[in-house]
């Protein structure tokens, strides 16, 4: 029955994906956003909800030494699986598509968007990672506030950027016909879409714990590595939806978007409602984390930087590398 589960749960979220996708281009479209607008904050923030949830639960709700630990971990977590998992799969869906001939091998983005999205994750997920090292007593208060207000002013400036939607949108899921479908129509999909996605995903979870439970996988392999890659599955299948209809710029930004999120509102209440130490009980993993997650980070900035021609598939192939280096040497020293 888990298996079963696990499966309905799959194609759940697969269809709540496919609905977002449509339903918030058609969005951008009716408000006449630019594809910053719509792939770095409308898109990322609304897959991003549900592992957004899990630190705020543990933390405001759950609260203790466990329930902050569980909620700074996830916190740490996600831009650390955004910044190497997501980029990577982005990347072989664009490989995969070329095989089959529904697209071409280079990738098609706008390097503004892209510089300005790392270039506030960056100095966003640094600054939080620092905090953590330090004991900075009542300050991290302030610094709490500056990063929501840092992000209320990358949202501003992305909201006005340039950039039209690029392509045709297939016609609304929730109205189908030749007409253009009302605004009504659209926000009713875009709320049916993310209710399938977050419950689709908790599920997900959910049976995805069982499954490894039962075949003696340990707690702290569930907590570092399969929960947040459970959770992240919304961005990733947005992403290639993107990538497949060669919307590279709604693909990335979907993620890197969700990174900048995800390195200052959470980050924000963890630094506000916890002592947000980040080093100790000889626990290194979440810094680890954190730094491979900088890491990545800077080489996608520094290509977008340096390089003439930015990045291709190689660079977006890099991140499941840095992943994959992570996911060894934790196993290696908890198995």
């Amino acid at each position: 029955m888990t298996i079963v589960l696990l499966i309905i749960s799959f194609i759940v979220i697969l269809a709540g994906c496919e609905l977002f996708v449509n339903g918030v281009e058609w969005f951008g479209r009716k408000l006449n956003l630019g594809e910053g607008a719509v792939g770095s904050v409308l898109a990322a923030v609304g897959t991003a909800l549900p592992e957004t949830v899990i630190p705020l639960i543990a933390i405001l709700v759950s609260g203790g030494d466990s329930g902050h630990e569980i909620g700074i971990g996830a916190i740490l977590g996600a831009p650390f699986m955004l910044s190497t998992l997501a980029i990577f799969v982005c990347g072989i869906s664009i490989v995969i598509f070329s095989l089959t001939k529904r697209r071409t091998l280079k990738v098609r983005y706008n390097r503004t968007i892209m510089r300005r999205d790392l270039a506030y994750f960056l100095i966003a997920y640094t600054i939080a990672v620092v905090c953590g090292l330090f004991n900075i007593g009542f300050f991290r208060y302030v610094v709490a506030v500056l990063l929501i207000v840092g992000y209320a002013f990358y949202v501003r400036r992305t909201m006005a950027s340039e950039g039209d939607l690029q392509g045709e949108c297939r016609s609304l899921y929730f109205h189908r016909t030749a007409e253009s479908p009302q605004l009504g129509r659209v926000i009713l999909q875009l709320i049916v879409a993310l209710a399938a996605i977050i419950l689709g995903a908790d599920l997900f979870v959910e049976q995805l714990t069982k499954v490894a439970e039962s075949l003696g996988v340990p707690a702290l392999v569930i907590s570092l590595l399969l929960t947040p890659v459970a959770t992240e599955l919304p961005e990733k299948f947005n992403s290639v939806l993107w990538m497949r209809d060669k919307k590279d710029t709604l693909a990335l930004g979907n993620i890197t978007g969700a990174m900048v999120f995800q390195s200052t509102f959470p980050v924000a209440i963890g630094l506000a409602f916890t002592d947000w130490r980040l080093w100790g009980g000889g626990d290194w993993h979440a810094v680890v984390a954190a730094g491979v997650a900088i890491l990545s980070g800077l080489i996608l900035y520094g290509r977008l930087r340096l390089a003439k021609s930015g990045f291709g598939v190689g660079s977006l192939l890099l991140g499941g590398i840095l992943y994959g280096a992570f996911l060894g040497v934790t196993l290696w020293s908890i198995l």
